[in-house]
């Protein structure tokens, strides 16, 4: 009888335990690219991001076409020069050649610089929204939606982000 108490009594603790834990686990995703996308700052990033990319695209041209010009003018004319100045020309040429590859690598970094720059102070501000559903909503894990393999749509707390980011959405 004693031997049936106790395991009785521990029967109805593990339960009791496993249904706390239960209540505990409420988890949530989000697709912080969808929230991006819909935050106003997103256009105005994408505008300051074309036009850097665009000032930079045009000093790339400039200087190929810098180079373009010289090669041409060398070719032209290769047949009158001296073998020491077709050594000078292809030298310059090949300095020429060098920069431009080295502004092109730079004017990458450039952009991705670029765009970190632009991008941390909202992806911050998503973070603080999510972070702050998470608590009201009482979620103890919030996950990103790309690595997601199967989720109810009830579990999306993206729009309740955007709601209190002061987003409008078509659900709020």
């Amino acid at each position: 009888m004693k031997t049936k108490t106790i395991f009785l009594l521990v029967a109805v603790m593990a339960v009791g335990v496993l249904s706390v834990q239960a209540q505990a686990l409420k988890i949530g995703y989000t697709n912080t690219d969808y929230i991006l996308s819909r935050m106003p700052e997103a256009k105005q990033i994408e505008s300051d991001l074309k036009t850097h990319r665009d000032q930079l695209g045009a000093q790339l041209k400039s200087k190929q076409e810098e180079f373009e010009r010289k090669y041409k003018s060398f070719v032209d004319g290769q047949a009158t020069m001296t073998d020491v100045v077709k050594r000078d020309v292809q030298v310059e040429l090949q300095a020429m050649q060098e920069s431009i590859q080295k502004f092109a690598n730079e004017a990458e970094q450039s952009m991705q610089n670029k765009q970190v720059q632009l991008l941390a102070p909202v992806y911050e501000k998503i973070d603080g929204g999510i972070k702050e559903v998470a608590k009201e909503n009482g979620f103890s894990h919030v996950f990103s939606q790309g690595v997601l393999l199967f989720a109810t749509e009830e579990n999306d707390i993206s729009d309740l982000v955007l709601a209190k980011l002061g987003v409008e959405t078509a659900s709020n």
